[in-house]
């Protein structure tokens, strides 16, 4: 029995340097597949105006009481971001947002249509009084927006350029990035891509990747 035991410590050793060898393989290739899948961004709907379409012109009342009207031309791009007092995603989104759109240099409406002392107690405890806060069911109809966070970005022509449900500063970039590239949707900016990768290159095609993107310079 004596006589075994270091064959038995020497078996383990092997099997234990073997494992080792192993794990080291697949956090390697998880980094890998992690480099190479790129995020999804906003999840588009095919319902409401379309990407492409002239955003429609409504006139509403923000919660400090002054008209406002959502569509048409302005000085600069207007992101309509829906959201709701009694929901844990958007109460997390909102700072994002903000963050997000002071260094996108765009104008960011918070758009709801629940209870207004709801959405007052959430404006005033997220220090959201600086910004255009609307609560009317007549927005949400208009885009047919069934889930909560949704966002539609219009430019400063009155075109919805992009639109989407988004939970995360990322989804919030994929916007400007799918309307920066013409494609309206991430998706749809990922699957050129794809389509680019397979096929022979071209000096007219040139497609960028979220990463690669330049500075803001978005109207």
């Amino acid at each position: 029995m004596q006589a075994a035991l270091p064959y038995v410590v020497l078996l383990q050793l092997l099997v234990t340097l073997a494992l080792a060898v192993l794990v080291f393989g697949l956090a390697r290739q998880i980094g890998v597949l992690h480099e190479r899948v790129a995020p999804m961004g906003a999840m588009t709907s095919d319902q409401g105006p379309e990407i492409g379409d002239v955003a429609p012109v409504l006139n509403v009342t923000s919660l400090a009481g002054e008209a406002l009207q959502l569509g048409g031309a302005s000085t600069r791009s207007r992101l309509l971001l829906f959201v709701a007092g009694n929901c844990p995603v958007c109460k997390k989104l909102l700072p994002i947002a903000r963050s997000f759109a002071s260094a996108e240099r765009i104008e960011l409406v918070l758009v709801g249509d629940g209870q207004e002392s709801e959405q007052r107690v959430m404006v005033e405890r997220y220090g959201l009084q600086h910004l255009a806060c609307v609560n009317s069911p007549l927005v949400g109809m208009t885009y047919r927006v069934g889930k909560l966070p949704y966002a539609v970005l219009i430019d400063a022509a009155g075109m919805i350029r992009a639109k989407g449900l988004v939970n995360s500063r990322e989804h919030l970039e994929s916007l400007i990035v799918a309307a920066e590239s013409g494609f309206g949707t991430m998706q749809g900016f990922l699957a050129a891509q794809e389509r680019e990768l397979h096929a022979e290159p071209s000096a007219d095609v040139q497609l960028r990747r979220p990463s690669e993107r330049r500075e803001a310079s978005y109207p």
